[in-house]
């Protein structure tokens, strides 16, 4: 008799918990230049993400900032150093797989996890009106141009932040940090529940890295996240 109970906790525990056998050493050369990259790209993003962020819905320099801003993760990610798209245990338990199947159910419990939230902040104006003002920009502009600036950013996010940033730190200290990271770059934004859905978002997509040792996960995990809240969040707040 199948007990569902532990087909769920196993899982999770494939998904997020338990590492897979990898070996992704490099020379302290090739490590130090992955660092230097990654600093300098990550000071480029921040001040590119924290500019986008406070450009006025409609101006039409969103559109350019956008995609200077994915631009900057996706060439800082690659000229770091190697990026692995990592492996995951299948069912029959061994470690050929991609992760894809687990990434998309993921992905999916995650946005429902945040529409849930979003809908219990609906009512209430102070945290609706940020959330509103935000998602105005793929109101008053082209929401096609929108959805893939969207894409091609949480592509380019992850490339760099839960592959080269992370690989850049290394050790057992690396989840924690590239979170902490990655959440403190959207501190400009002025909305606590960007920052905080940042910092959980990060803290998912970085265990996924954790145990696939690469960014394929993270990505297909990070796609269906952005691109539901994209299309999904708005219905929610009653936009």
């Amino acid at each position: 008799m199948i007990d569902p109970f532990g087909e769920v906790r196993g899982f999770f525990r494939a998904a997020l918990l338990d590492p897979v056998d990898r070996d992704h050493g490099e020379s302290p050369e090739a490590l130090v230049q992955r660092r230097w990259i990654s600093s300098t790209t990550l000071a480029v993003g921040a001040f590119m993400l924290a500019w986008t962020l406070r450009l006025s819905p409609g101006d039409p320099a969103f559109y350019a900032a956008t995609l200077v801003l994915a631009t900057t993760w996706i060439v800082g990610g690659f000229l770091s150093g190697k990026v692995h798209l990592g492996r995951a245990r299948t069912r029959s338990g061994d470690q050929t797989g991609r992760g894809i199947l687990p990434a998309v159910i993921i992905g999916t419990l995650l946005l429902g996890l945040f529409l849930a939230g979003a809908a219990l902040v609906a009512p209430v104006p102070l945290l609706r009106d940020p959330l509103v003002a935000l998602l105005n920009h793929a109101r008053y502009g082209l929401l096609p141009v929108v959805a893939a600036l969207t894409a091609l950013n949480a592509f380019g996010e992850e490339l760099f932040f839960r592959g080269a940033l992370y690989a850049a730190v290394g050790g057992r200290q690396a989840l924690l940090v590239t979170t902490l990271v990655y959440a403190l770059t959207t501190i400009p934004s002025g909305l606590p529940l960007m920052v905080l859905a940042a910092a959980l978002l990060g803290l998912v997509t970085g265990l996924q890295r954790r145990v696939t040792g690469g960014v394929l996960a993270p990505i297909l995990t990070h796609l269906i996240w952005s691109l539901g809240m994209l299309f999904l969040l708005p219905l929610v707040l009653g936009m």
